[in-house]
């Protein structure tokens, strides 16, 4: 028990390590995002109560020895622990509703803008850029009634050239662009697992100005939890 002070501080740093590795692998190319989700859901809460328990081991190991030394260590992997435990504990005291069973969510139900250049090889994909049609329509319209186009006042050009640079702005990888035809495609990704959603964006001159849609749909999952809808919302109000 001599040295448990020392492993605690081991452990919490080499765990905290592994669990950045599975956070953001797929960011370094090591894997597809959906592997480190997988490895998340599988390792993630055991490797935070691993690195709590030794922690909390250490603590009391060394405040009994009244060594402050040590039991500064196994506080430090204590926390670190309860860090990584946290999302579970909030989820359980706090649980949020399902979210919808779709990942494909467009401002356009009756007329979704289509995707001309990226298609069902792109990497990693599993989903398909079709649009489900009613029934899809019908789910979004329930789960996220807020979702509709952009009307502005500006002129279509002006708007086109508006969207592309808010999409910039976001990070998003702009795939194809035709400005003659005010529209564009692009990929967004996620900061955590990195995952990857496919992006249209559709200008429509008005007389009173213009009407931007979009359409966002994620490469893997049946459910995107929100991810769409919110990166549609934050889009337009950035615009």
């Amino acid at each position: 028990m001599k040295h448990t002070g020392k492993i605690a501080i081991f452990v919490a740093i080499v765990g905290a390590l592994v669990i950045a590795l599975i956070l953001f692998g797929a960011r370094l190319g090591l894997w597809q995002p959906v592997t480190g989700f997988g490895l998340y859901r599988s390792y993630f809460n055991p490797l935070g109560a691993i690195i709590a328990c030794v922690g909390l081991l250490a603590l009391v190991v060394h405040l009994l020895r009244k060594e402050k030394g040590g039991a500064l260590a196994g506080a430090f992997g204590l926390l670190i622990g309860l860090a990584c435990l946290t999302p579970l504990a909030v989820g359980k005291l706090n649980p949020k509703p399902r979210a919808a069973p779709i990942h494909n969510i467009s401002t356009d139900t009756v007329n979704p803008p289509a995707f001309e250049v990226l298609d069902d090889t792109r990497e990693g994909a599993r989903n398909s850029l079709e649009y489900g049609g009613p029934e899809l329509a019908e789910a979004q319209a329930v789960a996220y009634p807020d979702i509709g186009p952009l009307e502005t006042d500006m002129a279509a050009g002006r708007a086109f050239e508006r969207a592309l640079a808010v999409a910039r702005q976001m990070g998003w990888e702009i795939v194809a662009s035709d400005a003659s035809r005010y529209r564009f495609e692009a990929t967004a990704r996620t900061s955590v697992f990195y995952f990857a959603d496919d992006v249209v964006v559709v200008v429509t001159p008005q007389d009173s100005g213009s009407r931007v849609d979009m359409r966002s749909v994620s490469r893997v999952g049946r459910s995107d939890q929100g991810v769409n809808a919110k990166r549609i919302r934050a889009f337009q109000s950035q615009f």
